[in-house]
C-alpha cells in the first residue's frame, strides 16, 4: 500500500475486509432471500383480526413474524454494509434501497399487532401463556407491551393521533433542512492562510486547532451564523416542545419527561441523578478542568472555543493493526480469557473491515443483526486514537455477540440505555492499561487529556443538555413561551454554572442550543451520561478485583433486552437509582484531575 495514497478496494487483501459472504454468498442469493421475505411479510397481514382466536394462532403469528424479521434484519444489514464498502458502486446502493422499502412494508404489515393485543383482555394473554408452553418465553415481552395500556386511548383517538405523526415531525425536519442545506456559513483562513469554507463537520477540526485565531474565527463563523437564525430556530424548537407537551397530556402522562422515561421503565430519580450530580460536581471538577486548560494553554482569558484545544501531543508511535489487536487484548485481559478469546474470534472470522479505501464510508460503527456476525467498520490509520476506536466498536460487537448467543430472538437486542456501556467500559480498561504502562510525560498528558475530553463531552455536556431540556419543557408546561431571549438566557446561565467564572461567556455561545439536533428527540441525551457512569462502575469494580465483578459483567453482556434495563444493570451491580455509581465516577474524575495538575506542573489554586 503506497504511503498517503488511498487504495481502491480491490487492492486491499481479503483478510483485511469483513466477511459479508458469511451472510449471503452473492447478490443473487440476497435477491432470492429478498423475494422469499416479501412472501413471508405478505403472509403476516392475514393474521390481522385473528390474534384473539386462541393461543395457537397467537404463537403461529409470533413464529411467522420472527422468521420474517430475522431474514429482514440480515437483508438490511448486508445491503447497507455492502453499500458502505464503496459508495460509488450502484448495485449495493440499489439493494440498500430495496431493503429500506421492504422494511417499510414489514412495518405496515405488522402495524395491527400492538393495537390488537392491547385491545384484548389482560386475562386472555395470561391464559395464552399458560396454555401454550412456547409462549412462556414471551411473558416479559407481553408484560412490557401491556404496560402501555394505561396510555392507549380509544381506537378513534388513536387513529387521529397516528395522523398527526407527520405534522409533529415538521420541526425536526425543518431544522435539519435549514441547518444542513439552507444556512450559509462563511469562510475563514486556516492555519496556513488558505481560505476554507466552514461547515459543521469542519468545525470539529477547527475547534481543535493549535492556532487560537483559527479557533476564534471558526467559532464566530459557526455560532454567529446560528445567532442570525435564532428566531426561526427558536420557533421550530418551541414547536417540538409543544408537540411533546401535547402528546404527554393527551396520553395522560404526568408530564413530557414522564412520557419519555416510561418506555424504559426509568424513574425520574435516575434523570435527576444525572443532572444533580453534574450540578453538584461542576464547581468542584469542571471549574478546575477549565483552570487546568487555561493554565496549560497559557491564556490570559478562556473562551468556549478553547475547551477542545489540544494541551498535549498524541504519541507519534504508529501501530499496525496486529499490534493494535495485541494491545487491545492485553488491556482487556481483566475481563477474562473467555472475553479475549471471543475478541480473537472476531478478528479470525473477519468481523472487521479495517482500512480506508476510495469511496468507503467514513468513521466507525458496529452493526449486524440476529443471525449475523456483529460486524465492525473501521478506517484504521495506526494512531493511538484508532486503537481506542477499535476497542470501543468491538465493545459494541461483543455485547451484541453475547446477547444474540444467549438470548432468544425476542430479547436479543439491548436498549439504547445500555448501548454505550460495553464500548465505554472497554475504553476505560484500555486507558487504565496505558496509564499504567506509559513511559513518558507527554504520553501521560495525552491519555489524561483524552479522558478529560471524554468525561466532559459524555457526562457533563450531556447532563447540561438534559438540564436544559428539563428546564424548557417545565417552562412550556407552566404556560411559558420559548422565545429566543428565554432560551439564550437559560443557556447562558447553564454554561456559567457548569464551566465557572474562568470561562468568558461570549454572546454567540448563548445560541449554541440552536445547534443541537438531539433536542428534537426529547430527553434522550441523559442516556449518554448514565452509560458513562455504568461503564465507570463496571471498569472500577473489575480493575479493583471486586469479588464476582467479571462474572456479573459477563452476565450483563449476555442479558440483551430480557428485562428492563435498570434491572439488568442492578443485577450486575450497578444501581442507577442510587447516587453511588455517580459519586464513584466523579471520584475517578477528581483523582485524574489531581494527577493532571501534577503532570503539567501547574498550581492547583
Amino acid at each position: 500500500m503506497t504511503i498517503n495514497e488511498v487504495p481502491e478496494r480491490k487492492n486491499i487483501p481479503d483478510k483485511d475486509k469483513w466477511n459479508l459472504e458469511a451472510i449471503y454468498s452473492s447478490f443473487e442469493e440476497w435477491q432470492k432471500a429478498f423475494d422469499d421475505t416479501q412472501s413471508r411479510i405478505d403472509t403476516l397481514k392475514s393474521y390481522s383480526g385473528r390474534l384473539g382466536e386462541g393461543s395457537s394462532v397467537l404463537l403461529e403469528f409470533i413464529k411467522a413474524e420472527e422468521a420474517a424479521s430475522l431474514e429482514l434484519g440480515r437483508l438490511y444489514a448486508y445491503a447497507n454494509m455492502k453499500s458502505h464498502e464503496d459508495l460509488r458502486e450502484s448495485k449495493p446502493m440499489e439493494l440498500a434501497g430495496l431493503a429500506e422499502t421492504l422494511m417499510v412494508k414489514y412495518t405496515a404489515a405488522i402495524s395491527f399487532f400492538e393495537p390488537e393485543i392491547l385491545a384484548l383482555p389482560h386475562e386472555y394473554i395470561n391464559d395464552c401463556i399458560k396454555n401454550e408452553h412456547e409462549l412462556t418465553r414471551y411473558e416479559f415481552f407481553f408484560r412490557k407491551l401491556l404496560r402501555e395500556r394505561e396510555h392507549i386511548l380509544t381506537p378513534e383517538i388513536e387513529e387521529l393521533l397516528a395522523k398527526t405523526a407527520e405534522i409533529s415531525a415538521v420541526p425536526e425536519n425543518a431544522f435539519s433542512l435549514l441547518t444542513d442545506a439552507d444556512m450559509p456559513f462563511p469562510s475563514i483562513q486556516d492555519e496556513d492562510g488558505n481560505t476554507a469554507e466552514l461547515t459543521e463537520e469542519r468545525w470539529y477540526r477547527f475547534s481543535r486547532s493549535r492556532d487560537r485565531r483559527v479557533r476564534h474565527d471558526a467559532f464566530m463563523g459557526i455560532y454567529g451564523t446560528y445567532a442570525k437564525f435564532q428566531h426561526a430556530i427558536s420557533a421550530l424548537y418551541a414547536g417540538s416542545v409543544k408537540s411533546d407537551v401535547f402528546y404527554s397530556r393527551t396520553r395522560h402522562y404526568k408530564d413530557s419527561l414522564d412520557m419519555a422515561l416510561f418506555g424504559d421503565n426509568v424513574p425520574e430519580e435516575v434523570y435527576s441523578n444525572v443532572v444533580d450530580t453534574a450540578r453538584e460536581y461542576s464547581p468542584k471538577l469542571m471549574h478546575r478542568l477549565v483552570k487546568l486548560r487555561k493554565k496549560a494553554l497559557g491564556l490570559d482569558d478562556f473562551r468556549y472555543y478553547d475547551l477542545s484545544a489540544p494541551i498535549s501531543h498524541e504519541p507519534e508511535h504508529s501501530y499496525t493493526f496486529d499490534e493494535a489487536v495485541s494491545l487491545a487484548i492485553e488491556a482487556l485481559a481483566p475481563l477474562g480469557e473467555e472475553y479475549c478469546a471471543n475478541f480473537r474470534k472476531g478478528i479470525a472470522e473477519r468481523w472487521i473491515d479495517i482500512y480506508e479505501n476510495k469511496g468507503k464510508r467514513k468513521g466507525a460503527y458496529s452493526w449486524g443483526s440476529y443471525g449475523t456476525n456483529p460486524y465492525v467498520l473501521l478506517n484504521f490509520d495506526g494512531t493511538l486514537h484508532d486503537v481506542f476506536t477499535l476497542v470501543h466498536e468491538m465493545g459494541h460487537s461483543l455485547h451484541s455477540y453475547y446477547s444474540r448467543n444467549n438470548q432468544p430472538q425476542v430479547y436479543a437486542e439491548y436498549t439504547i440505555l445500555l448501548a454505550e456501556v460495553a464500548s465505554t467500559t472497554n475504553e476505560a480498561l484500555l486507558l487504565e492499561y496505558l496509564l499504567n504502562h506509559s513511559q513518558d510525560t507527554e504520553s501521560r498528558k495525552w491519555l489524561l487529556s483524552y479522558y478529560y475530553d471524554m468525561v466532559r463531552a459524555t457526562f457533563f455536556r450531556q447532563a447540561m443538555f438534559a438540564d436544559y431540556e428539563r428546564g424548557t419543557h417545565r417552562y412550556a408546561e407552566s404556560g411559558g413561551v420559548l422565545t429566543p431571549e428565554y432560551l439564550n438566557d437559560l443557556w447562558r446561565r447553564l454554561n456559567a454554572d457548569y464551566y465557572g467564572p474562568e470561562m468568558v461567556i461570549d454572546d454567540e455561545l448563548c445560541t449554541e442550543w440552536a445547534r443541537i439536533p438531539h433536542f428534537y428527540t426529547a430527553f434522550y441525551v441523559y442516556k449518554y451520561s448514565t452509560g458513562f457512569t455504568a461503564a465507570n462502575a463496571f471498569s472500577s469494580a473489575i480493575l479493583n478485583h471486586e469479588e464476582g465483578a467479571v462474572d456479573r459483567y459477563l452476565k450483563f453482556l449476555k442479558s440483551g433486552g430480557s428485562d428492563y434495563s435498570l434491572n439488568i444493570l442492578r443485577r450486575a451491580g450497578v444501581d442507577l437509582t442510587s447516587t453511588e455509581p455517580f459519586s464513584r465516577t466523579m471520584q475517578t474524575f477528581a483523582d485524574r484531575l489531581n494527577e493532571g495538575f501534577k503532570v503539567w506542573g501547574l498550581a492547583d489554586d
